[in-house]
């Protein structure tokens, strides 16, 4: 079953769009190739709920401006799916200029303090050392270096206070339950949102139409199997969401075929998994050595920060399958090799 996208046209920046009963779609923009995310603006009573922010661009605060200068009732409540900046990025202006409550689930609120104070295993020098381990040398591992963390600029405050939402909790918006859902692999404690009475998924990141979603592991966590956990996510999402269901992702257009997308997602990533273990067949192989088997195309500084942590976690994944092995050189640099023991099914 091929997916159905009933919009074929994203709203005008700053401009609303419903797409169920109460619930209003805002597109705006981002400063990377990535250039859009996707907000939702959801009726509450007489009050409106916002599910993610934004990032803090001059551009997205004047068309937040001009939204809630429209708006019919207060801002009630803020629901942020992840801390990523484009999600989390404006939730303390938000809040100055609603006076509305945050709600996140504890692994996103904590994990955004932690890089952005940069303490616990998070940050840019223990980025630097775990790129460095992987292989990352020169110029390229010198940019990091220099670059420092890029979260702290792109997240310019952190609130301080927040209503904890976890897996199974419902909320209750315009008399209607929307149930939490908790994926992982792409952010430590990602917050998806279920109506099975509007026949609606907020999937956050965790669900997107037309590109995978970034998967990679903490230098805080190096052996984390993140893909695994990813994709075990997806098939969790793909058995209790009904095919049906209208998925509202924060990248792409709003579609159906929940199943056919999780389908093409698995497949996906065991190409890629299949690719680097064919690589890894000749001669021990680094991450950073083997960027060009997962990404054959140049690659930004901030693009091969998603591109490192992404090849390190479909490593991971490899490697705690059975289907490489991993030894660290002389030089101190982690490299795979197939392994002489695969598993006979994967």
């Amino acid at each position: 079953m091929s997916l159905f996208f009933p919009h074929e046209h994203p709203p005008a920046a700053g401009e609303l769009t419903e797409v169920a009963p109460g619930l209003f779609w805002l597109r705006m923009p981002l400063p990377f190739q990535l250039d859009h995310i996707n907000l939702w603006l959801l009726r509450d009573g007489a009050g409106w709920v916002i599910v993610d922010t934004g990032f803090p661009s001059d551009a997205v605060r004047e068309m937040w401006t001009r939204i809630l200068d429209r708006l019919d009732g207060p801002v009630t409540r803020l629901i942020v799916t992840h801390f990523h900046p484009d999600h989390l990025g404006l939730a303390s202006w938000l809040q100055e200029k609603t006076g509305a409550r945050l709600a996140m689930t504890t692994g996103e609120f904590l994990t955004a303090h932690v890089v952005w104070h940069e303490i616990g295993g998070h940050g840019a020098r223990f980025i630097v050392e775990q790129f460095r381990q992987h292989g990352l040398a020169g110029e390229h591992l010198a940019r990091f270096e220099q670059r420092g963390s890029g979260y702290r600029k792109a997240v310019p405050a952190l609130p301080e206070y927040y209503d904890r939402l976890k897996l199974g909790d419902n909320v209750t918006i315009n008399g209607k339950k929307w149930r939490i859902l908790i994926g992982h692999g792409h952010a430590p404690e990602h917050m998806a949102l279920y109506c099975a009475e509007l026949g609606v998924l907020i999937s956050g990141d965790m669900l997107l139409p037309r590109i995978s979603t970034n998967i990679s592991v903490f230098a805080a966590t190096p052996e984390a199997d993140a893909l695994r956990w990813f994709m075990d996510s997806l098939d969790e999402m793909a058995r209790d969401i009904p095919d049906q269901t209208l998925v509202l992702p924060s990248h792409g257009l709003p579609f159906t075929g929940v199943k056919a997308r999780v389908e093409a997602l698995l497949s996906h990533h065991e190409e890629r998994l299949q690719a680097l273990e064919n690589s890894c067949e000749q001669a021990p192989q680094s991450a950073a050595e083997l960027l060009d088997v997962l990404f054959n195309r140049a690659l930004d500084t901030h693009q091969t920060m998603f591109a490192m942590g992404e090849a390190i976690a479909h490593l991971n994944y490899l490697e705690q399958a059975g289907r490489l092995s991993r030894n660290v050189d002389a030089d101190g640099v982690i490299r795979y090799s197939r392994s002489q023991h695969r598993p006979t099914t994967h």
